[in-house]
C-alpha cells in the first residue's frame, strides 16, 4: 500500500514576496521542464491520434490551472503517455471534438471526487495493480509506436498491434527506421555521457539529432503536421451524437487513472523534498479544472506527470512558480514559431514513445512486486489492460489483490506433530468455517485414543471454527488439552461467554514477557502444578523456550557465540520482580548483570562485585553503570528494622552508608512527590550512594575522567511498572521518558 501524506498542507498561490525570493531558483528549473515537456506533449498527441497542437495547447492551459489551483506546490502537469491508450480509443469511436466534451466531463467528475475527499482511498490502491496498469499502458504504446519506427501503421488495438509486428519486423525497411533507431539510442546513451553534456534533457537531445539527420539527409520520411498559425484553431468541444453511455464510460475512464497518476505523482514528490506536504483532496480538483480548461479550449485530458515534476524537483525549484514559468516558456516560444515543429519526423516522436513505454514497464517496481509477493496481482492487471482495455485490467486486478487477501486474513496454520506417543495439533493465523475442512481432514490422523494437546495461536476463532474442535475433543478417548497462547478463544467459547468481535478482545501478554507462574497458571496442565514446583515450571519454561523463542533467536544467539560486547554493566536486586533486560528492552549480549542484596557496592570486605566491576570496566569496555533500585525492596526493611544475624547481616551492613545519607540529607523526590513508605525513600538514597560508592572505585574514576564511562541511576516502581532515573542536576528522580541527561 502506498502511505499517505501528512495534514500540513501547501497554502496555496504565492505571494509576492515568496515569488521574488524563489525566482532564481524556479527560472532556470522552469526552462528544463520545457525542454523536456515539448517532445513529451507532441509525443503523446501523435501516440493519441490527437491533433498534434492539442498536446501543445494541453501542456500550456492544463499546467497553468493544475498550478494555480491544484495541492502541489512542484508538481507539473500536462499530457502524459498514461492517458494515451484511452484517449486514443475515445478519439476513434466519438471524433476529437466529441473527446474534447468528454475530457471536460472527466475534469468534472474529478472536481467531484476532491470535493468528496476520496484521494486517499485512491491512494490504497495495491501498488501491484498501479504498477501492472502503467506497465500494460507502456506495452500498448510500444507496440503501437514500433510500428511507425518500422515505416507502417499502427493498428486499432493491441492484439492486432501484436498479430501484425512480425510481418513488420521483416518486410521493408526506410529511413524511418534509421530516424526511430537514433532517437532510441540517443535516449539511451544519454544518461551515461559526462554530466555537462546531460545538462540538456534526453528527450529534447534526441529529438533534435533525429530532426539535423533528416534535413541534413534530405530523407523523404512523413514529419509531422502543424498548421501555420496555431492561435487561429478553434477546437471547440461537441456532444456526443450518440452512444451517451460509451462517453460517459470514457470520461470516467478517464478521470480514474489521470486522478490516480496525478495523486502518485504529488506522493512521489512529497518524498523527495522537505517542507508542506500535498494536500490530495485539492490537487484533485485542481486536476480536473485543468481539464475542464484544457477540453474547453481544444486540449486533451492532462494529469500530474512524474517525468516532468522530478525533473522540476531536482532542477531546483522553490514554489508553483516554476510550473506557470514552463507554460509561459512554450506559449512564447513554441506556439509562434510552430512553423520548426514541422521539420521533425514522425518517426523521432514515435521512437520517443516507445523509450516513454519501455519505461513505464520499470524492472525495479517489478522486483518490488515480485518480493511482496504480489506477481499475480500484477500480471493479471496488466494483460487485463493490454487484452481488454484500462478499467478492466484493473478491476481484475482489484479483485484477485482482495481475494488474496482475503485468504491472507483468513488463513490458519494446522499442522501435526509428534513425540512417541504424544500427538501436538498446532493451529495459527485465524480460525474459521472457511479452514474446517482442513482442519477436521488433519484432525483425523491423529489416533482416536492417543493423548493430544491442541495448541492455539489464534487471532480469531468463529462459531463453526469453535464448534468443531468442541466436537472433536467431546468425542476422542484421548485426553485433549487445549494450550491457548494469547486471547483464550476457546476456553471464553467453552465457558458460554464467546467473544464475537476481534476489536473486543483484551490484550493478551505474551508467555515469554508473563511470569513463569502466571502463564502456566492460566494455560497450563493442571497436573503440573503438583509436585517439585522448581522442576515442573522451568522444564515447561525452557521446553517453551526452544519451541518457541530459540527458533526466532537462533541467529543472533550465534552472533554472540565467541564472546560478549555488552555496553552496560547493570547492577540491581537479586529480587525475582526485577528483570533488567525487560525493564530496558535490551537483548542478548546488551547488559553485563551483577545482582546482590539490595543493589549494593561494598568498600571493603567483598571481592565479588569489585571483580566485576573491574571485569565489567577493565574488560568488556562498558560505557555506561546502572545501579538499579526498586519498591517494596526486602533488603531497605531489613535495613529499617535492624540487620538481621548470620552471613545475610554481616552483607546488610554494606547499607550502613545509605541510611547515613538518609538521616543526613533531604528526602528524594520521585516523580515530585516523595515515596509513600521510608522502605522506598531509603531505596532512592541507597541508590545515589551506591553511585557514589562506584564513583571512589579507581577503575571506575579513571575511565569517567577520561569520559568513556557514564554512572546512571535507575528505580523501578514494581506496583506501577514505571522506570525513573536520577537527575544529578536536580537531586531527584524523573520518569525515563521525561529524562534528557541522567546522572
Amino acid at each position: 500500500m502506498i502511505n499517505n501524506t501528512h495534514e500540513e498542507h501547501d497554502t496555496g498561490p504565492p505571494i509576492s514576496r515568496k515569488i521574488l525570493a524563489n525566482l532564481r531558483y524556479d527560472l532556470p528549473a522552469s526552462i528544463v521542464v520545457f525542454l523536456v515537456a515539448v517532445p513529451l506533449s507532441l509525443g503523446v498527441a501523435l501516440a493519441a491520434g490527437a491533433p498534434l497542437v492539442a498536446g501543445l495547447i494541453s501542456a500550456v492551459v492544463g499546467s497553468i490551472v493544475a498550478s494555480l489551483f491544484g495541492g502541489s506546490a512542484l508538481q507539473v502537469s500536462g499530457p502524459s503517455a498514461g492517458v494515451t491508450v484511452v484517449l486514443a480509443q475515445t478519439i476513434t469511436t466519438f471524433g476529437w471534438r466529441a473527446t474534447c466534451a468528454i475530457t471536460v466531463a472527466a475534469g468534472l467528475l474529478q472536481i467531484l471526487f476532491g470535493l468528496a475527499r476520496i484521494a486517499r482511498a485512491a491512494l490504497a490502491i495495491s501498488p501491484a495493480i498501479v504498477h501492472g496498469l502503467f506497465a500494460g499502458i507502456g506495452v500498448i504504446v510500444m507496440l503501437d509506436q514500433l510500428h511507425i519506427v518500422l515505416g507502417g501503421k499502427a493498428h486499432g488495438n493491441t492484439i492486432d498491434n501484436v498479430l501484425a509486428l512480425p510481418a513488420q519486423l521483416i518486410g521493408h525497411h526506410d529511413e524511418a527506421v534509421l530516424i526511430g533507431v537514433v532517437t532510441i539510442a540517443t535516449l539511451l546513451a544519454w544518461p551515461h555521457l559526462p554530466a555537462f553534456v546531460r545538462r540538456v534533457p534526453g528527450p529534447l537531445a534526441a529529438i533534435t539529432i533525429a530532426t539535423v539527420l533528416a534535413s541534413t539527409a534530405k530523407m523523404n520520411v512523413s514529419r509531422i503536421d502543424v498548421p501555420a498559425d496555431l492561435l487561429s484553431l478553434h477546437f471547440m468541444p461537441q456532444l456526443p451524437t450518440s452512444g451517451l453511455f460509451p462517453a460517459a464510460f470514457a470520461a470516467l475512464t478517464i478521470a480514474l487513472i489521470a486522478s490516480l497518476e496525478s495523486l502518485l505523482s504529488a506522493v512521489a514528490i512529497d518524498k523527495r523534498r522537505p517542507g508542506p506536504r500535498t494536500d490530495l483532496n485539492r490537487e484533485l480538483i485542481g486536476q480536473g479544472m485543468a481539464n475542464v480548461a484544457s477540453g474547453s479550449l481544444g486540449g486533451f485530458p492532462v494529469t500530474g506527470v512524474v517525468v516532468r515534476s522530478m525533473t522540476n524537483v531536482e532542477a531546483g525549484a522553490r514554489t508553483r512558480m516554476s510550473a506557470l514559468l514552463h507554460s509561459g516558456w512554450i506559449l512564447l516560444f513554441v506556439l509562434p514559431l510552430a512553423g520548426l515543429l514541422r521539420d521533425i519526423p514522425l518517426a523521432a516522436l514515435a521512437g520517443l514513445l516507445v523509450y516513454v513505454g519501455a519505461k513505464l514497464v520499470n524492472p525495479a517496481e517489478f522486483r518490488e512486486v515480485v518480493r511482496h509477493g504480489d506477481l499475480a496481482v500484477y500480471l493479471v492487471t496488466l494483460a487485463g489492460a493490454v487484452g481488454v482495455n484500462l478499467l478492466t485490467g484493473v478491476a481484475l486486478g482489484i479483485a484477485l489483490s482482495l481475494a488474496m487477501m482475503l485468504r491472507r486474513t483468513i488463513w490458519s496454520g494446522v499442522h501435526v506433530e509428534r513425540d512417541g506417543g504424544q500427538w501436538r495439533v498446532v493451529i495459527e493465523g485465524a480460525l474459521t468455517f472457511l479452514s474446517v475442512p482442513r482442519l477436521t481432514k488433519v484432525l483425523a490422523t491423529i489416533p482416536p485414543d492417543a493423548p493430544v494437546t491442541l495448541e492455539l495461536l489464534v487471532d480469531y476463532l468463529d462459531h463453526a471454527a469453535f464448534d468443531c474442535l468442541f466436537s472433536w475433543q467431546a468425542a476422542r478417548d484421548g485426553v485433549v488439552t487445549v494450550d491457548e497462547i494469547g486471547h483464550p478463544w476457546f476456553e471464553r467459547g467453552r465457558s458460554g461467554t464467546p467473544i464475537v468481535r476481534g476489536d473486543l478482545v483484551g490484550k493478551a501478554v505474551p508467555r515469554w514477557l508473563a511470569p513463569w507462574s502466571e502463564w502456566q497458571a492460566d494455560h497450563g496442565v493442571p497436573e503440573q502444578r503438583t509436585g517439585p514446583h522448581s522442576t515442573k515450571a522451568l522444564c515447561r519454561g525452557a521446553a517453551e523456550f526452544q519451541r518457541r523463542a530459540a527458533p526466532v533467536l537462533r541467529d543472533e544467539f550465534g552472533k554472540l557465540a565467541h564472546g560478549q560486547h555488552p555496553h552496560t554493566l547493570f547492577l540491581t536486586c537479586g529480587d525475582s520482580r526485577i528483570v533488567p533486560n525487560l525493564i530496558t528492552t535490551s537483548g542478548p549480549g546488551d547488559l553485563f548483570t551483577v545482582r546482590n542484596i539490595g543493589n549494593l557496592v561494598p568498600t571493603e570486605g567483598s571481592d565479588s562485585v569489585g571483580a566485576a566491576i573491574e571485569y565489567g570496566v577493565g574488560v568488556l569496555h562498558v560505557r555506561e553503570i546502572v545501579v538499579c533500585g526498586h519498591s517494596s525492596c526486602g533488603a531497605m526493611k531489613a535495613l529499617l528494622g535492624g540487620a538481621p544475624g548470620g552471613m545475610l547481616g554481616n552483607w546488610l551492613r554494606h547499607g550502613a552508608a545509605s541510611l547515613r545519607r538518609r538521616a543526613t540529607h533531604g528526602p528524594l523526590l520521585l516523580d515530585g512527590r516523595r515515596p509513600d513508605t521510608e522502605g522506598d525513600q531509603l531505596a532512592l538514597h541507597n541508590v545515589v550512594q551506591q553511585l557514589e560508592h562506584l564513583r571512589a572505585h579507581p577503575v571506575v574514576a579513571e575511565a569517567e575522567a577520561r569520559g568513556e564511562l557514564h554512572l546512571t541511576g535507575m528505580y523501578f516502581d514494581v506496583g506501577a511498572a514505571q522506570v525513573f532515573l536520577f537527575d544529578r542536576g536536580a537531586e531527584a528522580f524523573v520518569p525515563a521518558q521525561a529524562v534528557t541527561t541522567t546522572a
